[in-house]
């Protein structure tokens, strides 16, 4: 499995999703334009959507907004000759705990590295996972893991309570399981525990206010659930190498 993250400024000259690829859009876009087999079509992504190629390429013509985005070359020793089905714009809770754990790997050094065995690790999770979803045969789940849809369960109850409280119980109730048996089996599905899936969450959705809006960043902070601003300034530091404030300010000078 290969993973290529980054991070671009807004450009209006085309770039290209390669086929039989998995990609997620960390940061939110408006009137995106996206052109598949010589069709061309507008449409809105939300923060953390993913996208799922099969054997045609994407082209991108026209991006208005900051870009940071994780593209994942399948390893197809694991998928074998099997196709998946492709799809667009879509929320994915395993994909995105895949690749939120991948892009900390390209961001991050010493103990935020991979090692073969977690990197092995996640490429047989997001194998098997592709094909459970997206393949068009049947796929063995796993002892151990949760049923299919679960993790989407969890990530949109995420989204619906970003500004407040969310508590492990709370997540279990979502997928109707004891808290104990739902943390180890969401583990074992995504490779993340619960409480790092949700603290991802909430960076991502502010790091794309801060750069859409004109909130303040204790306001921001407030609204994806972060009532320690000193504790929000640290975590958002650590994952992306700047301040909320510094974020906002390279966006406002490559504007």
């Amino acid at each position: 499995m290969v993973s290529v993250y980054a991070v671009l400024g807004p450009h209006s000259g085309v770039t290209t999703t390669g086929a039989h690829q998995v990609g997620i859009d960390f940061g939110g876009h408006r009137g995106l334009v996206r052109e598949i087999d010589g069709r061309a079509e507008r449409h809105d992504a939300e923060p953390g959507s993913v996208y799922v190629t099969g054997p045609s390429p994407i082209r991108w013509l026209e991006v208005t907004d900051p870009t940071e985005a994780l593209e994942i070359y399948p390893d197809r020793a694991l998928t074998g000759s099997a196709e998946v089905r492709p799809s667009l714009a879509v929320r994915d809770g395993v994909v995105f705990a895949v690749a939120a754990r991948l892009r900390r790997a390209h961001l991050a050094t010493g103990t935020g590295t991979l090692t073969d065995i977690e990197a092995s690790t996640l490429a047989h999770l997001l194998a098997r996972h592709l094909l459970r979803r997206y393949g068009s045969g049947p796929a063995p789940r796993p002892a151990g893991e949760l049923r299919p849809g679960a993790v989407d369960v969890v990530a949109e109850y995420t989204r619906a309570h970003l500004a407040g409280e969310i508590t492990l119980d709370a997540l279990a109730a979502a997928v109707s399981l004891s808290p104990y048996h739902f943390a180890r089996s969401f583990r074992t599905t995504t490779g993340m525990t619960p409480h790092a899936f949700v603290t991802e969450h909430r960076l991502m959705v502010a790091r794309d206010r801060l750069l859409r809006g004109d909130a303040s960043v204790p306001g921001i902070a407030l609204s994806v659930g972060f009532s320690n601003i000193s504790h929000f300034r640290r975590l958002f530091r650590r994952r992306y190498g700047l301040t909320p404030a510094g974020l906002r300010g390279t966006s406002a000078g490559r504007a």
